[in-house]
């Protein structure tokens, strides 16, 4: 990504001599005409201002891991937040500023002895990006989204103000209550309620409010003895028995599920595994596990090679994809703990009649949230595809749950809002984002897809 300069006066240069390509990690494609890397939430309060006084759409970004298109502007400026690296830690909490990485952010937990507890699968990924998408990861499984990690924000407004919102701090304006799913994890639109918190408007907005500038997250203290485990099984079926029991363990800190076709795309001979991870003495029933081939790891280490294993798979996904030629379709949908296996039933019918071994199922099956990944190898497919996932959203949402559980919808997915709700609680959203961004200037097509 080229930036242009990094100061408030830099849009005073006119239009670079050529657009700069930026796109996030779903290869959505994008350009900015100018790419701004402010160091201070000064320099981004101005770039806004100005943008806001010539008309000219802005488009936030960081890290660049986002698998949404969010972070890929359709032209105008782009604003990177790379180098805003404020990291100041204390007891019980860090400011941090947008452009510190998740991984700094959480050696730096745990070199203070506490602990961050979101943990998206991508450590990667930006503290600006998390609080935007209201990412959440395997351990949300006990311990929630970055939502519930947030205590306080500092925004930089289209009209170039700055504003801090703390934890309990209500909005000023009347919104409705709109209807959300029944499902333990949820990003996508606005979650609007009376006398809801600031925090919780801007956590998740997609930086189509405002851009942060600052945050203050929650730290933990540093949990005890943990024991990581990879668990395989004989089938699926068996799997979804032990997700039933194990899911009100004491203890638990997630349970990861990876099917047959992506452990055999990883080179690992069995049928279904659980990734799983244990705080304490929580006593784990056994019964149907092939607990003799199974891997189990007590140092932080080895623990860490499990991540590493979980992220391989998706890597693996994606050079299957650039040996295709072809998008690979991923799913972020959610439903209620009660319809997980019901919804694994739709996905397996659907999937082995229109992509029979073009599929894998992985993911975050503790909330009943695992990622389906296609990959279509022909025109046909790819046309096919796009229907067979937009049905696949209709299914989750009838059975109460979510078409964005941690990705948000970004602009690829911006489509899947109208199957989540109904037209008059988009409309109360779009008066929502009209309050702080009146000539629609902040992430044009991100979340509300352009006309």
């Amino acid at each position: 990504m080229r930036t242009v300069a990094s100061g408030p006066e830099a849009g005073a240069r006119g239009k670079a001599p050529g657009a700069s390509e930026i796109s996030d990690a779903s290869g959505y494609p994008g350009y900015a005409d100018e790419v701004f890397a402010p160091e201070t939430e000064a320099e981004v309060a101005a770039i806004l201002k100005r943008a806001s006084a010539q008309k000219i759409p802005v488009t936030v970004c960081g890290a660049l891991t986002g698998l949404a298109g969010g972070a890929s502007p359709q032209g105008g400026w782009a604003i990177s937040l790379t180098r805003m690296r404020k990291l100041d830690v204390s007891r019980g909490k860090a400011v941090v500023g947008p452009g510190v990485l998740l991984r700094d952010l959480q050696a730096a937990a745990a070199n203070s002895g506490q602990f961050y507890a979101p943990d998206p699968t991508e450590n990667t990924s930006s503290i600006g990006g998390n609080v935007a998408a209201n990412s959440s990861g395997s351990r949300s499984f006990r311990y929630g989204a970055t939502r519930q990690h947030v205590l306080a924000l500092r925004v930089a407004l289209m009209d170039g103000s700055i504003v801090t919102f703390r934890r309990g701090h209500k909005i000023d304006f009347d919104v409705p209550t709109i209807s959300l799913p029944r499902t333990t994890k949820h990003s996508a639109g606005y979650p609007l309620a009376p006398d809801m918190e600031w925090v919780d408007l801007f956590v998740g907005n997609e930086g189509t409010l405002g851009v942060v500038t600052e945050a203050e997250l929650q730290f933990l203290p540093a949990p005890g003895e943990r024991i990581g485990g990879v668990v395989f099984f004989r089938s699926e079926e068996e799997a979804m028995e032990a997700v039933e029991r194990w899911r009100p363990t004491p203890g638990l800190n997630m349970i990861e599920y990876i099917d047959h076709a992506s452990l055999q795309m990883m080179g690992v001979g069995q049928q279904a595994a659980l990734m799983i991870e244990i705080e304490g003495d929580a006593d784990i029933d056994m019964t149907d596990a092939l607990e003799a081939d199974s891997w189990f790891a007590m140092s932080a280490s080895d623990r860490e090679r499990f991540r590493v294993v979980r992220h391989t798979l998706a890597e693996k996904a994606n050079d299957r994809v650039r040996r295709t030629g072809f998008v690979k379709f991923g799913t972020d949908y959610a439903v209620p703990l009660d319809k997980n296996r019901e919804m694994m039933a739709i996905y397996r019918r659907v999937l082995e009649q229109d992509a029979p071994g073009r599929y894998v199922i992985y993911g975050h099956i503790g909330d009943a949230h695992v990622h389906v990944n296609s990959f279509p190898e022909t025109p046909e497919q790819f046309e096919r595809g796009k229907a067979v996932m937009t049905d696949l959203a209709r299914e989750a949402v009838k059975l109460g749950g979510t078409v964005g559980a941690e990705h948000g919808l970004g602009k690829r997915k911006a489509h899947l809002l109208k199957i989540q709700y109904p037209p008059d609680q988009i409309a109360a959203m779009k008066d929502v984002k009209r309050r702080f961004d009146p000539e629609w200037l902040l992430g044009q097509g991100t979340l509300f897809a352009l006309q």
